[in-house]
């Protein structure tokens, strides 16, 4: 049986989707300038698809194919940890970082043959992307942090208070 016929329309198919959800992540980021834009969105999002569905031809009695799923985990950690940034006691990128990781697995989705399942948790990445900013804004507490503003009683405790 032949997994990658370019000639078939369920192979068309796959790279449309995984092209689909990487332009729709991609679009947001590069939207906002972040780092991992269109281009970079497509392109994990179908590498991903396509080691994926490969791996997935090969299994046999000899051969593990939830290996590959493994071994994308660990080099797309790889090519997140590239992006994220410590400078000056700031760090930056995190959110980049987990935006390639969630590529990787919509790409390993589709790969799968999950694809409408692929693109419903493209849109929900992008709700979280725009939505948790907007969210951010409108809770100051969520920007600072949580322990940035003073909790508990007057003598230190950081607890509700004190129980005299």
């Amino acid at each position: 049986m032949n997994y990658f016929n370019p000639f078939s329309s369920p192979f068309w198919l796959t790279i449309g989707v995984a092209v689909l959800c990487g332009t729709i992540i991609g679009l947001e980021r590069q939207l906002r300038g972040k780092p991992a834009g269109v281009r970079t969105s497509c392109l994990i999002c179908l590498g991903t698809a396509v080691f994926i569905h490969l791996g997935s031809g090969v299994a046999s009695s000899s051969s593990d194919p939830t290996r590959v799923l493994g071994q994308l985990v660990t080099g797309i950690g790889f090519l997140g940890a590239g992006v994220i940034l410590a400078r000056e006691g700031t760090v930056s990128g995190v959110t980049t970082a987990a935006v390639i990781w969630v590529l990787a697995a919509i790409g390993a989705a589709i790969g799968l043959g999950h694809l409408l399942g692929a693109i419903a948790l493209s849109a929900v990445t992008v709700g979280i992307l725009t939505g948790m900013e907007s969210l951010e804004s409108a809770i100051k507490l969520l920007r600072r942090g949580v322990h940035s503003h003073e909790r508990g009683s007057k003598n230190g405790d950081p607890g509700l208070g004190s129980r005299e």
